[in-house]
């Protein structure tokens, strides 16, 4: 049934490919795949394989990345994404020595793909359980780890027609999760190879925040007001339905300056934000001296800026939460200031203790949105408690890259 599955799944991926400019570049990345890793392994060396589904799962496992790097310079880095947006963003990371996609899981690439690298060791994040690869692995007896893994009890191992699926979980020489939820639901199927470890975005995002970009056009966009003292609200991975709730409120308030970053950021998707603001706006990439000082709302068109960005706010509203599921929440709260996201955000351990411990609050729509502003920009108190419950948060859960780190090379992995 699996195997039909991904047949039916990359079969489909063909078919609109002509038509979604996101299959097609999957396509075209992973008919690249084996060239790339012909052309560029070295056969003397010994690779730690790395796989994120995208550049979330891949920020995630970036300071496990970094640290066997520096650490171990012995071993060299190979990191696969299974999705563009991964992919296209991270193609030349310096992190790694090779960076491709992972061609889709039938057999005959697991096979290939295995041969060519032959890694010492695998890491997947999060969530990925590709069964061709992980049996293949196991049967090659590579040590393979899942690190900042979530599981829940509603997930297809645990349902009581999945058993032979669950075998796939058989693979993983050790489970790193991030939840005593998930510690019990393995223990319970009697998988015992498992620890909490925590969420290495933690660590990630405070590194971020250590190490954030410096960014003129920006600074020169909150400077140009008198003593630079306006509010600044940053919303970040916005969709059209956030905008719905955010953009009439900050409409009628032009003393709040605005920092915008879309989740997505085509043409068409830029210009149609920037028509609904009836305040002065300027797109980033377009952006000067002079026509960044003239401006009150700064759209962000291109990538990798956000979290270097929410530094200079005093309020973030996080996207997503008005559809399938929040964004990042941590990049904004490690800077210690208070995180707005919509109602859909449940399955998000991290957005849920945030709201726990007063670091955030849920948005439920135009009016709770307006109500929640005001009461924030009227007592700053509010403000920054709110703020300082978020960086407190991120604090108290750092270190599960270090933790991660020592238990695979002082317990699990093999002589």
């Amino acid at each position: 049934m699996y195997h039909l599955a991904i047949l039916l799944y990359s079969f489909a991926v063909r078919l609109v490919a002509p038509f979604n400019k996101k299959a097609k570049k999957m396509l075209a990345g992973q008919r690249e795949t084996f060239s790339i890793l012909k052309k560029q392994l070295d056969p003397k060396a010994s690779y730690i394989w790395f796989h994120a589904a995208s550049l979330g799962e891949f920020e995630q496992g970036r300071p496990l990345l970094e640290k066997i790097r520096q650490e171990k310079p012995e071993y060299k880095i190979l990191l696969t994404f299974f999705s563009p947006s991964g992919y296209e963003v991270r193609k030349s990371y310096p992190g790694a020595d090779i960076v491709c996609y992972l061609p889709f899981d039938h057999c005959w690439n697991a096979r290939k793909f295995l041969h060519l690298v032959n890694p010492a060791m695998t890491v997947f994040i999060k969530y990925e359980f590709w069964m061709n690869y992980l049996n293949l692995l196991n049967h090659l007896q590579i040590p393979t780890y899942i690190i900042s893994a979530i599981f829940r009890p509603k997930q297809v191992f645990f349902r009581w027609y999945a058993y032979r699926y669950r075998k796939v979980l058989n693979n993983f020489n050790w489970f790193f999760v991030q939840d005593q939820q998930s510690l019990d639901l393995l223990k319970r199927f009697n998988y015992m190879n498992a620890s909490i470890s925590g969420d290495t975005r933690f660590d990630r995002v405070y590194e971020i925040a250590g190490q954030r970009k410096e960014l003129p056009l920006v600074e020169k966009f909150l400077n140009q007001t008198e003593n630079g003292k306006s509010p600044v609200f940053v919303a970040g991975s916005t969709w059209v339905n956030d905008e719905a709730i955010l953009i009439p409120y900050l409409n009628q308030h032009p003393e709040i300056k605005l920092i915008i970053a879309p989740h997505e950021i085509d043409e068409q998707r830029i210009e149609t934000l920037k028509s609904s603001l009836i305040r002065p706006a300027v797109r980033y990439s377009q952006a000067s001296e002079i026509t960044v000082s003239e401006a009150d709302c700064l759209i962000i068109d291109c990538f990798g800026l956000l979290s270097s960005i929410y530094r200079y706010g005093c309020l973030a509203y996080i996207g997503g939460g008005f559809g399938k599921g929040i964004h990042n929440v941590l990049e904004a709260a490690v800077y210690g200031i208070p995180v707005l996201f919509g109602p859909n955000y449940h399955k998000f351990k991290e957005a849920k203790e945030l709201i726990a411990c007063r670091g955030a609050i849920v948005i439920t729509g135009e009016e709770d949105f307006s109500s929640q502003m005001s009461d924030f920009l009227s007592y700053t108190n509010l403000l920054q408690d709110t703020g300082k419950n978020a960086k407190e948060y991120v604090a108290h859960n750092l270190g599960a890259t270090r933790k991660i780190y020592e238990k695979i090379f002082s317990v699990c992995s093999k002589p």
